[in-house]
């Protein structure tokens, strides 16, 4: 299956309900160390690899989603990530 464009993916990120669209590319190994957001956020990979994890949970451990794999963080969730 090829890879989705850019369009093709904001627009089936907008038909989950999302109006607020945003693409983000990010450098090979960047680290985000823990963060929250005041909404929920959606990531929709086409490309490389999301490592995450979250850090208050009783036993964080570490999720990894590849090209076509979808993460949501909930409002206010304590997480930490890793690009591929």
């Amino acid at each position: 299956m090829a890879p989705k464009v850019q369009k093709d993916a904001e627009a089936e990120v907008r038909s989950w309900g999302f109006s607020h669209v945003f693409t983000w590319t990010d450098r090979p190994n960047a680290h985000y160390p823990p963060h929250t957001h005041t909404g929920l956020t959606t990531h929709l990979i086409l490309r490389g690899s999301l490592t995450v994890t979250y850090p208050d949970d009783v036993s964080p451990a570490k999720e990894t989603f590849g090209p076509g794999g979808r993460l949501d963080v909930a409002a206010g969730r304590s997480h930490e990530v890793w690009m591929g």
